[in-house]
């Protein structure tokens, strides 16, 4: 094989990567088993969660219909995605569209597929998760509220599903599910301050779009200081652990978050907003490892026996 062949081939599956987003399918994967081991089943063995097989099933299913729906959800936006991020649009670019479509319909079928291995109540959730997917690509997000709050619901969906599946239904999983609700809205507002040039000249009618920036802002405000209340009931639940220091740094960053945003004026100055939460958020997937240390040695040692 030439060098030139191989250098296509490469850029080719960089493409793929970026149009599936890879990064965000493997840190969901990482974030869907670390719930599942630290928060909706601490009473079962690392070993009992790794090797059961419905589980694996779900968290294939969720990545193989999240895959796909950036799969529409970029195809949907290409136009959009040409203003607000092109160097993005020209990687995607390598790989045709009718490759594109035809890779959508098979991941959503794979998608379903493993979802019925698990039941016909997972099939179905998977099949309206899709179909929930494709109406906010196509539809949904080009409205002010029904774009922000679909986003938010598609993104937290999938810790639903493991939270379902385990039916561990303690009012502490409630209380980081309503944090973490909050902190993606937050998020999705600001990424649409940053793309808010390609909304316009696509006829996007997002928040920002139809309720101007300054009310943006103030609603952005609104729900960190909401942040706050989830925080305040954690701080005092007493399994938090060492994930009591995560839940500090998010105040001390939500609060800064806030104070920029409301001087910020700039796309790369929204696009900061967005990384730090983006990493905010995958800290705290990492730390979920820390909730109980005393858990995490016992799961290993228990492993390792």
């Amino acid at each position: 094989m030439s060098i030139s062949k191989q250098n296509s081939n490469l850029v080719k599956l960089f493409s793929l990567l970026s149009v599936v987003r890879g990064y965000n399918i493997l840190v969901l994967i990482a974030a869907q088993y670390l719930a599942a081991i630290f928060i909706f089943s601490p009473e079962k063995s690392l070993k009992h969660i790794i090797f059961d097989i419905h589980l694996l099933y779900l968290i294939l299913a969720t990545a193989s219909v999240v895959s796909a729906g950036y799969i529409i959800n970029s195809f949907y936006d290409s136009k959009l995605d040409l203003i607000n991020r092109p160097l993005k649009t020209g990687l995607d670019s390598q790989i045709k569209e009718e490759t594109k479509l035809s890779l959508y319909f098979l991941l959503n079928f794979v998608g379903a597929a493993f979802g019925f291995l698990i039941s016909w109540r997972a099939a179905v959730f998977f099949s309206v998760y899709i179909f929930g997917i494709w109406i906010y690509s196509h539809k949904l997000k080009k409205y002010a509220l029904t774009g922000l709050i679909s986003a938010t619901v598609l993104t937290v969906l999938p810790f639903f599903a493991v939270f379902v599946y385990f039916k561990n239904f303690q009012k502490v999983i409630f209380v980081h599910a309503l944090f973490l609700f909050l902190v993606i809205m937050v998020r999705q507002l600001i990424k649409n301050l940053e793309n808010i040039k390609g909304a316009i000249a696509n006829n996007y009618k997002t928040f920002p779009v139809v309720y101007g920036e300054r009310k943006t802002k103030q609603f952005s405000l609104l729900l960190l200081v909401f942040t706050l209340i989830p925080m305040l009931i954690l701080f005092r639940y007493t399994g938090l652990g060492y994930m009591r220091y995560y839940f500090h740094l998010a105040m001390i960053t939500l609060i800064f978050v806030g104070w920029y945003l409301w001087f910020a004026n700039s796309k790369n100055q929204y696009r900061l907003l967005h990384n730090i939460l983006k990493a905010l958020l995958l800290i705290g997937i990492l730390g979920l490892i820390f909730i109980d240390t005393s858990l995490l040695v016992e799961k290993v040692i228990e492993k390792l026996n």
